[in-house]
């Protein structure tokens, strides 16, 4: 659990600790604005930025019925968290399995890797593509929405 959050953590740590000694300085402006600039900072890279994980075994179920997409991923990704940005309100229409709270998504995830936990890797109708570029991910939501 620690290492999933621990990435956001540090992040709202540091805007905690900026944010006091410029408080402490008396830059009250400085100060609120690195606050605000790391809190939100330490929100884009936790968990909760990705839609709701699933296992591996459900997303594998799920995509056998409706056709969509599997995403792994891993908090703190900057790859992921430039997939997720990319697919913007579409990110529903993926089925989510984070590789940290899931140890046979990371198993999935080494076996079409090299035995690598690279992510983002996305399978889709049965083929596998390690750190695809964001806009082939779109354009697959787009081909399984239609």
């Amino acid at each position: 659990m620690m290492r999933r959050w621990g990435l956001s953590i540090s992040v709202f740590a540091l805007a905690l600790v900026f944010g006091a000694a410029e408080l402490i300085a008396g830059n009250v402006v400085a100060a609120v604005g690195l606050f605000v600039l790391f809190a939100v900072l330490a929100a884009l890279v936790s968990p909760r930025a990705f839609p709701a994980s699933v296992t591996d075994a459900q997303a594998r179920a799920l995509s056998a019925a409706d056709g969509r997409p599997i995403v792994y991923w891993r908090p703190g990704c900057p790859f992921c968290m430039r997939l997720r940005a990319t697919v913007g309100r579409d990110a529903g229409r993926l089925h989510w399995v984070d590789i940290w709270a899931d140890p046979d998504g990371a198993a999935s995830v080494r076996a079409v890797a090299d035995g690598n936990e690279t992510v983002p890797t996305v399978i889709a109708g049965g083929e596998a593509m390690v750190n695809p570029r964001p806009e082939v991910v779109r354009e697959l939501v787009r081909n399984t929405a239609a």
